[in-house]
């Protein structure tokens, strides 16, 4: 019997090795094919040309910073957004809400994290766009402030879930403990509970910002799409267009190997950097975190 459970032990420990390495191994490609079809770009298109703020692939000016600027745009104002509600629903979910109004709410904060970005597109231009353009009398609704708050809305069911895990991890002990030392509910919670759970809140942040970064059709279809240089404090009430908008209108419709084409690669290599980098701060303070938690532990 001791046999069978150490093989069948062997065999877990495997596949587990080699799905954990594939996974490393599909990334690693997925570089090396970026890099394959997008670096060229540097060689064909002159830099001073890729650095403009015009992009008009017809006349051959591919200007990525007008797509840099709206992309950081839009994701900065949607993490502002997102962060205060994200955060706020899960303490409120993990540390305040009765038990009947938690078993209410952590189903429909899953089923909201799980709605096709599509769908959420549709509804903005059928509703959100209209109301923003006649509350806040703009020409068009098509701005980078309805995208952020799409993007929003998108990123708070994420935060509101991994935060909420990360909350209810905290051992009861500590807030036992503040509420023995004489602090309130409240500043058990913003002083004992939240400090104790950094690390996974940090987390929550960090996978709303992916998600922010990343999302496609529904930026796509309530920002208005047109790569024009943001500038000014207004910026945010006029149209612009995302990276990830700009090759998921375009990339079916360029010819293969061409400067448009590679481009566009490029465009997703700058992507892939920006999600790495924001990966690699998350990782760095929550390993930061987690050093100094075992050094005050010891």
């Amino acid at each position: 019997m001791a046999p069978k459970k150490q093989i069948g032990n062997v065999l877990i420990t495997s596949i587990i090795k080699v799905c954990g390495y594939s996974s490393i191994l599909f990334v690693g490609l997925i570089l090396v094919f970026l890099l394959k079809e997008g670096l060229p770009a540097l060689k064909d298109v002159p830099l001073i040309t890729l650095f403009n703020i015009r992009w008009y692939p017809i006349e051959g000016l591919f200007g990525i910073l007008p797509l840099i600027f709206g992309t950081l745009l839009v994701t900065i104002s949607a993490t502002l957004i997102a962060l205060p509600f994200g955060i706020g629903t899960a303490i409120f979910i993990s540390e305040v809400a009765p038990r009947w109004i938690k078993e209410i709410l952590k189903p429909i904060v899953e089923i909201l994290a799980g709605i096709p970005s599509v769908v959420l597109g549709f509804i903005g231009i059928l509703v959100i766009v209209p109301f923003f353009r006649k509350f806040l009398d703009l020409p068009t609704g098509l701005t980078a402030f309805t995208g952020a708050v799409l993007l929003g809305l998108i990123a708070i069911p994420t935060i509101v879930s991994v935060a909420e895990d990360a909350l209810n991890t905290v051992p009861p002990g500590y807030r036992q403990a503040g509420l023995a030392l004489g602090a309130t509910r409240w500043q058990t919670i913003w002083g004992v509970t939240v400090p104790a759970a950094k690390t996974g809140i940090l987390t929550a942040v960090m996978l709303g910002i992916g998600r922010a970064l990343g999302e496609t059709m529904a930026v796509m279809m309530v920002t208005g799409n047109a790569p024009v240089m943001p500038s000014g404090l207004n910026a945010i009430f006029e149209p612009v267009r995302t990276m990830t908008a700009t090759i998921a209108s375009e990339m079916g419709e360029v010819a293969t190997g061409s400067q448009h084409y590679q481009v566009l690669f490029l465009i997703g290599i700058l992507l892939f950097l920006l999600s790495l980098v924001i990966n690699i701060i998350a990782s760095a303070v929550s390993t930061k975190q987690r050093k100094r938690a075992e050094r005050i532990l010891s």
